[in-house]
């Protein structure tokens, strides 16, 4: 399947993989991209997830507020990305890592 996004679309997705491709690398201490089209329903997305084996996230929820940052930045990102596409799930375990999965569907 060929999926064809629109410029505002396009360009919320790579804002957000791009924001979790930084944290990934930054505070996962690296990790892995799978990136794959999905179908569900009649509508057709792509789907990326980023994993770490870094040292997790001990509160998500709060992680998740906007002003929230361990990195002495603006604290938008996790939840500026969770904004930015159609799905969005995160899971972390303290010294294990995190898992975070989007997914941007097409619009019809």
């Amino acid at each position: 399947m060929k999926l064809a996004f629109g410029t505002l679309e396009r360009t919320k997705f790579v804002t957000a993989a791009s924001e979790l491709a930084r944290n990934t690398l930054v505070h996962g201490k690296g990790g892995t991209l799978t990136i794959s089209e999905v179908s569900q329903g009649g509508r057709s997305g792509v789907k990326l997830v980023f994993e770490d084996t870094g040292p997790g996230i001990p509160d998500i929820d709060r992680a998740l507020e906007d002003g929230y940052s361990t990195a002495r930045s603006m604290g938008l990102g996790l939840g500026g990305a969770r904004r930015l596409v159609s799905e969005f799930e995160i899971t972390s375990t303290v010294g294990q890592g995190t898992r975070v999965s989007i997914i941007q569907w097409k619009r019809r």
